[in-house]
């Protein structure tokens, strides 16, 4: 019955949100025989409020999490938590806990102290849970402890059945794996696992990030190629009206690879250490210097710039230094060493 009913589209979401019969699998393969994907977005974040399943409630969370629907996700929460069930209440608070880190609501402290407390036996929430760890690892570039913990959420993976959530929490991991190969330097493994997602998900957020991400993936290999992604994030950030990330992209990663590359002819930027490092590949090494003196030079990159344009080999290092020990970063780092050979040779 369930192959027949999908190839006919109810007059309303409402009435998709009142059979209880069908999965939320199912509801997205009926939507996506008769929309396009913005549409189909737009109609799953109605479904999710309007489905009176208590099941569907709770995937309806992970799905506009991931698509980044976060206002919407609020709600959801307050659903689930008005739920008779038990299992519900547990997925409102994992998912709140969820938010507030994403949203920085609360010192990462404390939802790690949350996180560890949290009591339950439900593998999904397992799993939930040792992703916000990981979030809060990354953002603390606490690289060391990530592997051990991916590799535990893969082997929780094995316990949960639902190929909804399954594709979900794939996305979520490789797309962690990705960035974790990348600062470890191990570019051609960070890459399978990033475009793997670029394959399987739907969500321009994502898309967006990890075209950033590859195209910064190849600062030291092509040019062409770093500049191939960084257009196509352009493309879906201005289709999806994403005006600040657009901005990030023209006045900080595209300036950032043609100044590295030597290709700076007609590229501006407004953010102060692309100038800087625009300066530096056009040979005007007193003007980067100028510019970089009204700024703090307070990351491992503004290090970088200023021991290029002064070509001291003590801010190299100190630059080298500050990617290893603040950031693990053994991608990034590469920048000041290989300018320290450069003055060496």
């Amino acid at each position: 019955m369930s192959s027949f009913r999908t190839n006919m589209m109810p007059d309303s979401i409402a009435d998709l949100a009142m059979d209880n019969e069908l999965g939320i699998e199912q509801i997205l393969l009926i939507l996506r025989q008769h929309y396009d994907e913005h549409t189909v977005r737009q109609l799953m974040r109605q479904f999710c409020h309007e489905t009176t399943s208590e099941e569907i409630r709770k995937k309806g969370m992970e799905y506009l999490y991931m698509h980044g629907f976060y206002d919407d996700l609020q709600q959801l929460i307050i659903k689930n938590r008005l739920s008779k069930s038990p299992s519900n209440h547990k997925w409102a608070d994992v998912y709140q806990l969820t938010l507030d880190r994403k949203q920085r609501r609360y010192p990462d402290n404390e939802i790690l102290r949350c996180v560890q407390t949290f009591q339950t036996e439900e593998a999904e929430l397992e799993c939930l849970l040792e992703f916000i760890n990981t979030s809060i690892y990354f953002k603390r570039c606490e690289y060391g402890r990530l592997g051990n913990i991916m590799d535990k959420q893969q082997n929780l993976f094995g316990k949960i059945n639902d190929a909804f959530l399954l594709e979900f929490f794939y996305i979520r991991l490789y797309h962690n794996l990705f960035v974790y190969y990348l600062v470890r330097n191990e570019v051609i493994m960070a890459r399978k696992y990033a475009f793997r997602v670029l394959t399987q998900t739907t969500n321009p957020e994502i898309k967006i990030s990890l075209h950033i991400a590859l195209g910064l993936s190849y600062t030291f290999d092509t040019y062409f190629q770093a500049m191939h992604h960084f257009t196509e994030a352009l493309k879906i950030a201005q289709k999806e009206r994403q005006d600040k990330v657009v901005e990030v992209i023209k006045q900080q990663n595209i300036p950032f690879i043609a100044a590295h590359f030597n290709e700076v002819e007609g590229v501006t930027s407004t953010d102060r250490s692309e100038q800087a490092h625009i300066e530096i590949a056009k040979g005007n090494d007193a003007r980067a210097e100028a510019i970089l003196s009204g700024i703090e030079i307070n990351t491992p990159f503004r290090l970088y710039y200023l021991g290029l344009a002064k070509k001291d080999k003590t801010i190299l290092l100190q630059s080298y230094n500050q990617f290893i020990e603040k950031r693990s970063d053994y991608f990034f780092c590469r920048l000041p060493l290989n300018a320290l050979r450069k003055l060496n040779s």
